[in-house]
């Protein structure tokens, strides 16, 4: 347990409640000063603050966590966080609906932006942060509805521990890691992280592998100074599958949930990556403190897929259209970022000051080539549906028992290079008036200037944008242990889009979607161990439309999501520990007649989750958790449904030894069927049956 250098022990009341012991194994890490908790480990927030204290909703899950409830991936952890769901990401990359806003970009490392599509991986980290609600400030662009903000494992001075996980479930798939930290002197510690994982699950076709390393190294340079420098490779194949198609009642079809509408061959992902970090933490005072970090990715991603496109249960429903395609990415970012936090006390009150800049250069090419069918001339084919479909290495026989072959090399869909300069600058002040009232205020100013080179029109569109993010909350403490809060902040994201496809057409006249965010909640640290938030929310968004009628003029489209949500989590007893969400989301689609009486896609009405741990002794301790999802809707028509569903989980696990855990992880113990998420009408995802994994864990 972290070693205190102070008595305000609220403040770590606050955290642990919350992210159930943050700070196991980093000794002398923590230094609380006034109300503010300073670590050396950069997380989200950029000014350590006590959770009580942060006006917005936010979930923390630590690398424990992680491995007790033997989560493997980013989907998972979504599944057991309210406010927040997945979406499909077409089978080759993390997607999340924020509070629903749908997202595949609002991910970072360390708090440095990660917008390259890809399944990020866990076993390199200390924690997962999930904020919800207002975070243009401190993340610029997007971020409307929230962000996700992996934090990696450090080197850890004065300390030499080895640690492995190895697990093997019962559709075959296995995987290995290792956490390995060496101080190799008072003043540095080098650890490294490696993971290798073979995949499998339970549909045809089905597999692949990920390869992980992530040495870094810690230097104490002086007593005020410290700085970490870190190399991570990923390399990572799988094999893509997107689902079923609906049926005339606008539901999966039960029938086809074991067929694959897909290639074995062509159907497939592939990522590699080498991502380099390097931070400088410097207290200039006990009272300032400075956080410098330099972040260069540079990714090489390639996939390629057919898919269900059309289907017509009532008319023909022995064959399904596909379509495909192979998209191809490459991209290098370079990130700089700096702030420096200071406590001062300035006209009778006490000041928390954040103040930072960044500069972000975006170098990507990317570039898509239509599937082309020789019988079709076209990128659609129609095929008898059967388990396996007949196809395979893009060379099959249709639906009408023509053979038929395709090609990747001949419909160019685009091609674009794409350069992109961000510079941003922020500050924020949080105001303690009195010891019952906080206010927070800030802005930030971001500079957007995007080219975008179109190879096959041979033309260069260029943008910038400038936008102003501001930020307010309050934060009322009727009692150390409660917080009453509001907030309001502002966003944008420029009309390039997530992905920076392109800014041609009317694109590069159109000033970016703006969001406002507005939420209130309470947060209460029931006792030490225990903690209960809740928080009530809108997201109102701004899109400028050319108008129809003179496109000389725009139309401005205005939309809301409105919903709250609340969160226990906590030891309710030495032996128990719970953690329970639920959130409600409302919304309607806007266009330039108005309200459509349509329900935004992916947005469930309500959602819960509940996980609760049960030490019966010593060494032995069980699990048992719960997810509901409501139903919602697959498209934007509102003609595709994905079921509600409710799906049970269990765990159990024993201590041999103090350095030797075997456990077991049970997904669906009811084995029911659902589908938990889509990317279109005709591509439902189709949930795993009941199945465990087994795992051992130790350290040596």
């Amino acid at each position: 347990m972290a070693r205190l250098q102070s008595a305000t022990a609220a403040a770590i009341c606050a955290l642990v409640a919350h992210s159930n012991a943050l700070a196991q194994d980093t000794d002398d890490e923590i230094i609380v000063v006034g109300k503010v908790l300073y670590t050396d480990q950069v997380n989200a927030l950029k000014a350590p603050t006590p959770i009580i204290d942060v006006p917005q909703s936010l979930s923390i899950v630590t690398a424990d966590q992680v491995a007790q409830r033997g989560f493997a991936s980013v989907g998972e952890i979504i599944d057991y966080t309210p406010g927040v769901n997945n979406s499909q990401g077409e089978g080759h990359r993390d997607a999340i609906v924020f509070r629903g806003v749908r997202s595949t970009a609002d991910f970072f490392i360390d708090g440095v932006r990660d917008d390259v599509q890809y399944y990020r991986p866990l076993y390199n980290l200390e924690q997962i942060e999930i904020l919800r609600g207002p975070n243009a400030l401190l993340f610029g662009r997007g971020g409307t509805g929230g962000i996700l903000n992996r934090v990696t494992k450090k080197g850890v001075i004065g300390e030499n521990f080895s640690g492995f996980q190895a697990s093997v479930d019962t559709f075959g798939e296995f995987g290995f890691q290792i956490d390995a930290n060496y101080s190799t002197s008072d003043k540095a510690a080098f650890r490294i992280n490696a993971m290798y994982e073979s995949l499998n699950n339970h549909r045809d076709f089905y597999d692949g592998d990920r390869f992980g390393v992530n040495p870094t190294v810690e230097f104490k340079l002086s007593p005020s100074t410290t700085i970490d420098l870190s190399y991570e490779y990923i390399d990572h194949e799988r094999f893509i599958d997107r689902g079923i198609p609906t049926g005339t009642d606008g539901r999966p079809v039960e029938a086809f949930k074991d067929i694959v509408f897909g290639d074995p061959e062509e159907n497939f992902h592939e990522l590699e990556a080498h991502l380099l970090r390097a931070s400088l933490q410097h207290e200039f005072s006990d009272n300032v403190k400075g956080n410098f970090s330099a972040f260069y990715g540079d990714y090489d991603k390639v996939y390629l897929n057919f898919y269900a496109s059309g289907y017509d249960q009532a008319a023909t429903p022995d064959v399904v259209t596909l379509d495909g395609y192979i998209d191809a990415t490459k991209r290098e970012n370079l990130i700089l970022s700096g702030n420096l936090v200071g406590e001062f006390a300035a006209g009778g009150v006490n000041h928390t000051l954040v103040a930072g800049g960044e500069y972000i250069n975006t170098s990507s090419d990317q570039d898509r080539f239509n599937a082309f069918w020789d019988t079709t001339m076209d990128d659609n084919e129609i095929f008898t549906i059967m388990r396996p479909l007949n196809l395979s290495g893009g060379v099959g026989v249709n639906a009408s028992g023509v053979p038929t072959t395709n090609s990747y090399t001949t419909d160019l869909n685009d091609d674009t290079r794409v350069n992109i300069d961000v510079f941003s600058a922020y500050i924020q002040d949080q105001i303690e008036i009195t010891q019952w009232l906080d206010v927070v205020v800030g802005v930030r100013f971001d500079s957007f200037e995007i080219e975008v080179f179109n190879v096959p029109a041979n033309e260069t569109r260029t943008r910038t944008d400038e936008e102003i993010s501001p930020r307010f909350g309050l934060i009322l403490k009727p009692q150390e242990n409660v917080s009453v809060y509001g907030s309001f902040s502002e966003s944008f994201l420029p009309r390039s889009g997530e992905q920076f496809a392109n800014i041609n057409g009317n694109n590069n006249a159109l000033d970016p979607n703006t969001f406002q965010n507005l939420e209130a909640g309470v947060k209460w640290d029931i006792n030490p161990g225990l903690s209960f938030t809740g928080a009530i929310f809108q997201i109102e968004q701004s899109s400028p439309q050319v108008a129809d009628n003179d496109p000389a003029t725009l139309d401005v489209i205005d939309s809301k999501i409105k919903g709250f949500e609340f969160q226990l989590q906590g030891q309710v007893t030495d032996r128990w520990f719970v953690s329970a969400g639920y959130s409600y989301l409302d919304g309607e689609q806007v266009n330039r007649l108005g309200p459509t009486g349509l329900r935004p896609r992916e947005l469930p009405e309500n959602m819960f989750s509940m996980w609760n741990s049960f030490q019966a002794t010593d060494k032995f301790g069980v699990g048992l958790g719960l997810t509901y999802q409501d139903e919602s809707f697959i498209n934007n028509g509102n003609s595709a449904v994905l079921p509600s569903y409710v799906r049970l989980d269990a765990a159990a696990y024993y201590d041999v030894s103090d350095n030797l855990r075997v456990q077991v992880n049970v997904e669906n113990l009811t084995d029911t069927l659902y589908f938990p998420h889509a990317h279109s009408t005709h591509q439902a995802s189709v949930g795993a049956p009941l199945n465990a994994r087994f795992t051992v864990s130790g350290q040596f």
